[in-house]
């Protein structure tokens, strides 16, 4: 046993009341008990919902009275995104919450009946064991700024995926319909490139379009750099093209829509 276990079990005293809460999407379960295992009351249902926090906060204090305790550790086994709000509650209520490790609660299962099996009151149970034992840990829920910085990293890394999903998809569509795009231009981001690709044209309806309306599209993105000659590129690719022609409404509305999400993005 190591010493940051023994300093949490030194924290677990005769005057702790321990909760295990096993939570779930709609409703949560919790069993109350003391450092040597006690059990007191009945389980404790509670719905996802204030009515049902309320509830909960009211069933730990009748029991703290009862049992004459001044100090309550609540655990929870911190599986999906669903003990967000309870955790949120019990900090509000200036009540200590902690979480276990799941893995450790699977195993507990085992030694305890030989039996992994899923059971929301044998599961509060089993984290209100874990929490006795010092097998927790205590999760830190960010305030103020901080809380607005995580979810902000939430956002960018969504953002992040998503940019990467519709580039691949991007890249997909050049290689179906115009696979020598991408011997004319280096990269499909660069500006030419995308306000050709902003054509919404495949390649045998591209070499119909003049050099100079060519060349009119594309100085409404760039000004200088790409003239001409990169034109004579596209317009000579395009004409050797094997990309795909059939469907090809239904490709160039692809292609638009991939493109307004790419810079919604």
């Amino acid at each position: 046993m190591n010493y940051n276990q023994n300093k949490k079990i030194a924290q677990i005293t005769s005057q702790t009341l321990i909760i295990g809460v096993d939570i779930a999407k709609f409703k949560h379960v919790a069993r109350a008990q003391d450092f040597r295992g006690m059990e007191f009351g009945s389980p404790c249902y509670f719905e996802n919902t204030k009515e049902g926090f309320q509830h909960f906060i009211k069933w730990i204090s009748d029991i703290k009275k009862e049992q004459s305790m001044d100090k309550v550790v609540v655990g929870m086994e911190p599986t999906g995104h669903y003990w967000f709000n309870l955790a949120h509650v019990l900090k509000e209520n200036e009540i200590k919450f902690v979480a276990v490790n799941p893995l450790h609660v699977k195993k507990s299962k085992e030694l305890d009946d030989n039996s992994p099996t899923q059971n929301d009151v044998k599961d509060a149970k089993v984290i209100a064991q874990l929490v006795k034992d010092g097998r927790y840990a205590e999760p830190t829920i960010p305030q103020g700024v901080y809380a607005e910085l995580r979810v902000a990293k939430k956002i960018r890394d969504l953002l992040t995926d998503d940019l990467q999903t519709v580039q691949g998809q991007v890249h997909n569509w050049i290689d179906r319909y115009f696979p020598e795009f991408l011997t004319v231009f280096k990269k499909w981001e660069g500006k030419a490139a995308l306000q050709f690709l902003k054509l919404y044209a495949l390649p045998h309806e591209i070499i119909k379009y003049s050099e100079h309306e060519l060349l009119i599209h594309l100085r409404r993105a760039v000004t200088r750099s790409v003239g001409l000659n990169k034109i004579r590129e596209l317009k000579q690719a395009a004409g050797k093209s094997i990309g795909l022609r059939q469907g090809s409404d239904m490709a160039k509305l692809e292609l638009k829509t991939l493109l307004d999400k790419y810079e919604l993005i």
